[in-house]
């Protein structure tokens, strides 16, 4: 009796909260041009990856990651996050990139939020627009 009496009181707090918040209850309008203007943006990102990716990433062996995934090829980002046996555990694709980072490339790792992290998989997942998302898959 006790759990259902706390979540009612948490459940009645978090639906005051959400209703005093101020947050509009619709999405902001857009147009044509905010589109354009999106994609340019996201273009440019796209083609900083593309330049990270091919040799980049100022590491002094000079191994690119294109050496073992020409053009984005066999990474698959619509499967992640998935088991990595490299690193143990469940990961999303950046913790797959920095350690391909670390090993073969042979430099320090990126923050997951760094421009050129975001700049790489913005490239890898460009390279595999229209396949269908597969989280987990093999």
């Amino acid at each position: 009796m006790k759990f259902n009496k706390t979540v009612s009181v948490s459940a009645a707090f978090i639906v005051l909260a959400l209703g005093v918040s101020g947050l509009p209850a619709v999405a902001e309008e857009f147009d044509e041009m905010d589109i354009e203007h999106w994609q340019e943006e996201y273009m440019t990102v796209v083609d900083r990856g593309d330049k990270a990716f091919h040799g980049g990433l100022g590491n002094e062996n000079t191994v690119s990651c294109d050496q073992c995934h020409p053009n984005g090829a066999n990474i698959h980002p619509e499967t992640y996050p998935k088991f990595q046996t490299q690193l143990g555990k469940v990961v999303v694709l950046g913790e797959m990139i920095n350690w391909c980072i670390m090993n073969p490339l042979e430099a320090d790792a990126l923050p997951l939020d760094d421009a050129v992290m975001v700049a790489l998989q913005a490239y890898i997942h460009h390279e595999r627009r229209g396949v269908a998302l597969a989280p987990g898959k093999h």
